[in-house]
């Protein structure tokens, strides 16, 4: 059905919903480049004025992409929770943002609305709101997940520690690794983007992280990002295998580009539970996102990239991952032009994660060729500290040299700590404390490794 909005006398017609959530975006070039933005100022206002008199229970029935074409749609619609929703069920998409702007919403009261809130219903009152607001409520929420320690306590901030190597090289790995744990670092997960995706190299990988962390104890979890096919095989040749990972969208035919579906997604899951790694819980899938991703692949429907992207996120939240982050800035300006939509596109993304009862994280990132540089990444890093963000990326030196990007180092998860008082995962915080008491902590130790 069309929707309508009258500006100084002009009326703005918007034909369907997939239209005005577009029109309504903030401004992005990814959305220039598939021609679905608003073409004016005036026009995105008309469309967020429009979008905020919109019931919320419009989305229940009014699907972006039919049920029958998508498995995405299908999984949202399915598994929607009607007895969580009904405390915001007669609400706008106006009123749902006062309403999660009200002091009177808790933290309690976020966890158990989440299973009744879908992607779109979240994407539509981001849309409405300004980082302020944004910041607000993703702080609000808190999501705890555990493997071998505890993510995601307010008051926290976990690191994921990438030690990628452009050859897989074992020394070049191990010596990231024993400078990330120096600085506190890797909590969230020792995390390796393998340069090649073979099963032989992703073992041997797996096997160095796991004797490092059996060796000194470490109370984490490892995760050598490979496609879940290859982690399958893995787990079949009973490889220490903590985390299954997987790249995500929020399309069935953006998901098929990466070799995916639901099914396979369970598959992994529940091979992934039969190893019985975990200590003290069983959160153990790690998924990746970001921004254009399904633009690039011609797979969006016609929806604008952040509608897109939370609903990547329902996919996530069918399978209790440890871990969600965003990769905010990785794919380029064509989607994301400079530091601006960067950072816009970074809260967007931890504020409907969070919403929708996921542990998100987020990589602070941006390629050599954005118009964007390390003040645009320091100003989201600290954002996203106040906003509760579950984990950062730390990369040494914060410059990936097998990816070619720029991220977060080892020194900014300690000064996002040091100004917000954030501390890490408990269990890792003591097993730090522990090691400096009994002067265990030194390079001279660690550095065994490397010989």
């Amino acid at each position: 059905m069309p929707y309508r909005q009258t500006i100084r006398g002009f009326t703005y017609q918007f034909e369907d919903l997939r239209t005005l959530l577009a029109k309504a975006s903030p401004r992005r070039s990814g959305d220039l480049l598939a021609g679905i933005a608003a073409r004016s100022y005036e026009e995105r206002v008309a469309a967020q004025l429009a979008l905020a008199d919109l019931p919320l229970r419009t989305f229940l029935t009014e699907l972006l992409i039919p049920y029958e074409c998508d498995e995405v749609t299908r999984l949202i619609v399915d598994t929607h929770d009607v007895d969580a929703f009904k405390p915001v069920r007669s609400l706008t998409v106006g009123e749902f943002r006062d309403y999660l702007l009200s002091e009177k919403t808790t933290t309690a009261g976020l966890c158990q609305l989440a299973p009744g809130l879908t992607p779109e219903m979240v994407a539509a009152v981001s849309k409405l709101m300004r980082v302020q607001d944004l910041v607000t409520v993703a702080a609000k929420c808190e999501i705890i997940t555990k493997f071998r320690n505890t993510i995601g306590l307010k008051g926290r901030l976990s690191t994921r520690l990438q030690p990628n190597h452009p050859a897989d090289d074992y020394k070049g790995v191990a010596a990231s690794i024993v400078d990330g744990l120096l600085y506190g670092s890797g909590d969230a997960v020792i995390g390796i983007n393998p340069a090649t995706d073979h099963v032989a190299t992703v073992g041997s990988l797996l096997e160095m992280i796991d004797s490092i962390r059996q060796r000194f104890d470490i109370p984490t979890q490892s995760c050598v990002l490979s496609h879940v096919t290859t982690t399958l095989q893995l787990i079949e040749q009973k490889a220490p295998v903590d985390l299954v990972f997987q790249s995500i969208g929020g399309t069935e035919a953006l998901n098929k580009s990466f070799g995916i579906n639901l099914a396979l997604l369970k598959e992994a899951h529940e091979a992934g539970l039969s190893l019985k790694r975990g200590t003290i819980g069983h959160n153990l899938m790690y998924f990746e996102t970001g921004q254009g991703a399904a633009l690039s692949a011609n797979a969006h429907h016609g929806l604008d990239q952040q509608t897109c992207e939370a609903r990547a996120y329902a996919v996530a939240r069918a399978f209790n991952p440890l871990l969600v982050n965003t990769v905010v800035g990785f794919i380029g300006p064509e989607y994301l032009y400079d530091g601006k939509q960067i950072i816009r596109a970074g809260l967007e993304d931890v504020f409907c994660g969070k919403l929708l009862g996921l542990p998100m994280g987020i990589d602070i990132c941006y390629t050599n060729h954005a118009e964007a540089d390390q003040d645009d990444m320091d100003t989201l890093l600290t954002l996203m500290g106040v906003a509760g963000a579950n984990f950062i990326m730390g990369v040494p030196g914060g410059d990936d040299v097998m990816l070619h990007y720029q991220s977060t180092s080892f020194h900014d998860a300690l000064y996002l700590r040091d100004v917000l008082g954030l501390r890490p995962a408990p269990e890792f915080e003591s097993w730090i404390a522990s090691l400096m008491d009994s002067g265990q902590l030194t390079m001279e130790n660690f550095g065994r490794l490397l010989h």
